[in-house]
């Protein structure tokens, strides 16, 4: 009965949902595309030819925190194909990127039975991943009629989100039993998982801790850096990933205080919005400079603009320090493990709920500061440039802090395996 009134409430939303996806595409045309997907349409589509092990991973963050899993599963599993389904177009943009043309990919349809039945029919998968915390009861339900074990990696679960399932005890219980296994970050998402009735829950690590940074990033951010320092000796100030609301608040704390001599790296977390963000930095007065203009630092340039795609770890190579954006406002942090692997010294905000126990890690070994609001994150951020000394026993903190949590990957290809059927290897 629960499932029920769920699926009734999906089909009411199902025009909303368009509604969204018209608006979205206001900033990026890409979500005009492809829109058939998302009801479970394939057009003529031939079927896979070998065993597909499926992954969804969201957007972003989940595709890349796969990278290590898949790299294990093709090891291990070479006759089999890896699907990816997607909810952002810029989580399909990043699997193209990573991947190219070697793996399949679609978007993960509402979860409507008949919409998510054509899904699996499509893909004919030996085994289902869903990257950290999305639970879909219609979708668990036909996986199990069609006996294709499904599987929650990399999980995570807030206290704020394990309130909101909570409010639906029935029909969370019931998905969550529907899962053949669940891989958990941490002991506290496994613990909040367990409370929501979920029956098999193994502590696995984080998977974004075994992603490798490029050594090819690393070199290149690290040229920048010496490039800069022809033009510059003011400190480079990362703000990586920020969030919308988060530069205006930066922005203006550094223009309160003239005095401070940094050069601020300000690296948006979603492209379309690159545009509105230099337009912002300049009517506020910072002589801006775009990366995809490619010049050589300007001496008066004030705001570096890192306006291009996958070259996180770049940026994170060519700074001083790090603030992670989606911490100053309640966005609840971007991925913190990412500097630390560089060994950049990392400050976060206040909000850190989305990577609660890596931040609390790197807090207490000293990879990592945190501070209340914009003003403090100047004012600290001055403080550590000043203090190459406190800079460089951060940045050690922070490679051994990463190199200590490795290993996730391997634990959860452990638990896979033991949901593939023989048969089908």
């Amino acid at each position: 009965m629960a499932r029920l009134l769920y699926t009734l409430a999906v089909f009411m939303l199902l025009p909303a949902a368009f509604l969204h996806l018209l608006w979205r595409s206001r900033r990026q045309a890409e979500y005009l595309r492809h829109w058939d997907e998302r009801l479970g349409l394939f057009g003529d589509k031939p079927a896979p030819a070998r065993p597909v092990i499926w992954i969804h991973a969201v957007s972003v963050g989940e595709t890349r925190a796969a990278e290590p899993l898949v790299a294990l599963l093709r090891q291990r599993y070479p006759n089999h194909d890896i699907a990816f389904s997607h909810a952002t177009p810029t989580g399909r943009a990043t699997s193209l990127e990573i991947y190219g043309e070697t793996v399949d990919r679609l978007y993960l349809p509402y979860d409507t039975p008949g919409a998510v039945r054509r899904f699996l029919s499509r893909l004919q998968p030996v085994l289902g991943v869903i990257m950290e915390t999305e639970i879909w009861p219609n979708l668990v339900a036909a996986c199990r009629q069609m006996n294709i074990p499904l599987l929650l990696v990399n999980a995570r679960l807030s206290a704020r989100s394990a309130r909101r399932y909570a409010l639906l005890p029935t029909l969370t219980q019931d998905a969550l039993r529907g899962l053949s296994g669940i891989a958990a970050q941490g002991e506290e998402d496994a613990r909040r998982l367990a409370a929501l009735g979920a029956p098999r829950v193994t502590v696995t690590g984080n998977l974004k801790f075994d992603l490798a940074p490029p050594q090819e990033l690393v070199e290149r951010g690290r040229a920048w850096r010496s490039d800069w320092r022809r033009t510059t000796d003011r400190g480079v100030l990362l703000a990586a990933s920020t969030r919308e609301g988060e530069e205006a608040l930066i922005l203006d704390a550094l223009r309160r205080r003239p005095a401070t001599k940094l050069l601020l790296l300000l690296v948006p977390r979603h492209p379309q919005r690159f545009d509105a963000v230099a337009n912002l930095a300049a009517g506020m007065g910072f002589r801006v400079q775009r990366r995809s203009a490619g010049m050589a630092l300007a001496a008066d340039t004030t705001l570096l603009l890192g306006d291009s795609m996958g070259e996180m770890y770049a940026y994170y190579a060519a700074s001083d320090l790090a603030f992670i954006g989606g911490s100053l406002l309640a966005y609840g942090s971007q991925n913190l493990i990412e500097g630390c692997a560089v060994a950049t010294p990392v400050l976060l905000g206040p909000s850190t709920y989305n990577f609660a126990w890596a931040a609390e890690a790197a807090l207490a070994c000293g990879a990592a500061r945190q501070v209340g609001n914009a003003d403090e994150l100047i004012a600290v951020a001055s403080s550590l440039l000043d203090d190459r000394s406190k800079l460089a026993e951060m940045g050690r903190a922070g490679l051994e802090f990463s190199s200590r949590h490795r290993g996730a990957s391997e634990r959860t290809l452990a638990l896979l395996e033991k949901c593939l059927i023989p048969a089908r290897r």
